[in-house]
């Protein structure tokens, strides 16, 4: 039977299927998230920039294999650049392990590391948008909120599962059995993915990559105006607290988090009902107000609160921002107009840490927060401007 005729509890159990894959890969990112610092400074003796330069490799590697990914599932299907990056998912624990049980020493298990977290952020670029465009290929296009929307929660809630499972696994058993888990769980999902039905190749011209990249450049900006908000929240609002004597910092992520995947859960159809940008507009209005209480908050609870606005904001930028882009982009080039647009994701991620870091530096850090109010602001004006030339 048409998986694209059939009624829609199946097409939805079909995609939450697929982004498993995403959910998977994102468990296994999670793994190392709490236990590689540690191994860097106390048993190879490093310092903390090490550390830092040992986790944030993988981030790097998924911003430069972002065009690749979207290349190759245009070319071979989605389908195909899954499987790929399920193949380096099961490289990378073996030099994981292989790191690790190497610690005597140390400059070789170092840059096995390396080598390893480029590994992983390949990967990562591989399952993430190819899940999303293998299911929307499947269903069409009328499904692409609902599978950005389940695609999403995977990648949170792997990262929130695979952080505190890495510690009970080094606890229960050992550092190395780290990378084996990584081995078993990459291994597990490719045999899965191997079986499951592709989706069909998308028709027409295959455009250059730098050509698709210039056409979601509207879109990419308006997700880095949101995006840079996100990635302020996660660096330093532990910081802020500790600057205002605050403690229980991690409830603003917890709540962050919750209103992010309540949002997703409690509101299904909200982008095929009102569009992208109308959606994405009133979502950076929230977004916005949550950073603001942040900002102005005179006590802890008022900056939980606008943590959890500042989720609630971010829940549908992404997918309403996908779907227009989707809506402008010819079926032969979705997988590397999706990529380009988590490009810009990427882009807005990894440099609100430095960025926004200069700025505590000379202001303090609560201006870190009204400087992201401040940035929603000028991507709520930029996504009306989209919505005026959309009409």
């Amino acid at each position: 039977m048409d998986t694209r005729t059939t009624a829609p509890t199946q097409p939805t159990l079909s995609i939450i299927f697929i982004v498993c894959f995403n959910f998977m890969s994102y468990v296994a990112s999670g793994l190392p998230l709490a236990v590689l610092p540690g191994f860097v400074l106390n048993e190879l003796e490093f310092g903390t920039v090490w550390a830092g330069i040992v986790i944030g490799t993988q981030y790097v590697g998924t911003l430069l294999s972002r065009p690749l990914a979207g290349l190759l599932a245009d070319r071979f299907g989605a389908k195909s650049a899954v499987i790929i990056g399920l193949v380096a998912l099961v490289l990378c624990g073996i030099l994981t392990t292989l790191a690790i049980v190497m610690y005597a020493s140390p400059w070789l298990s170092i840059w096995l590391l390396l080598g390893t977290r480029v590994i992983q952020g390949f990967a990562s670029a591989m399952v993430s948008t190819p899940c999303c465009t293998w299911a929307i290929g499947l269903h069409g296009k009328s499904h692409t909120a609902r599978v950005m929307s389940w695609n999403g929660i995977a990648a949170y809630g792997g990262i929130a599962v695979g952080a505190p499972l890495g510690v009970l696994i080094r606890d229960q058993f050992n550092l190395a059995s780290i990378g084996m888990c990584i081995v078993l769980l990459g291994l597990f999902a490719l045999l899965v993915a191997i079986v499951r039905r592709p989706s069909p190749l998308g028709r027409g011209e295959r455009l250059p990559f730098l050509h698709v990249l210039w056409s979601v450049l509207p879109n990419g900006l308006a997700l880095v105006c949101s995006s840079a908000g996100f990635g302020s929240l996660t660096a330093f609002i532990a910081l802020y607290f500790d600057s205002l004597g605050w403690a229980n910092a991690a409830w603003c992520l917890t709540g962050f988090g919750i209103a992010f995947i309540f949002a997703r859960l409690a509101t299904p159809n909200v982008i095929p009902r009102f569009g992208g940008y109308q959606v994405v507009t009133l979502c950076l209005s929230i977004q916005g107000l949550g950073l603001l209480l942040v900002w102005l908050a005179p006590l802890p609870e008022v900056a939980i609160l606008g943590a959890s606005l500042t989720g609630l904001g971010v829940s549908w930028v992404y997918p309403g921002l996908a779907v227009e882009t989707l809506a402008r982009t010819p079926d032969a080039n979705r997988n590397s107009a999706l990529s380009a647009l988590s490009l810009f994701f990427d882009i807005a991620v990894g440099l609100a840490g430095p960025l926004m870091g200069l700025l505590a530096a000379s202001l303090g850090f609560a201006q870190i927060f009204l400087s992201a109010a401040l940035l929603s602001g000028i991507g709520f004006v930029l996504v009306l401007a989209l919505r005026r030339g959309a009409r």
